[in-house]
């Protein structure tokens, strides 16, 4: 079963602490998302793989989209 990591808020992503592949565990700090001049992590919200990321470092984004899927 696939995980959908979204973005809580608007932002630009900062930091991308993972790569595909990776190995994850509940809460791991994946990625920080700047929004409002605060940084914000990006925390795993389940056990699994990181099978896809669909954002990139500058990026901006925008709130609820797809940042990546755990597997």
């Amino acid at each position: 079963m696939s995980v959908e990591v979204t973005a809580p808020m608007s932002g630009k992503i900062i930091a991308l602490l993972c790569k595909v592949g990776d190995q994850v565990q509940y809460e791991d700090e994946l990625m920080v998302l700047e929004a409002l001049k605060m940084e914000n992590p990006i925390f795993a919200p389940a056990d699994g793989k990181i099978s896809e990321i669909r954002t990139s470092l500058g990026a901006t984004v925008e709130s609820n989209q797809v940042l990546l899927i755990i597997e």
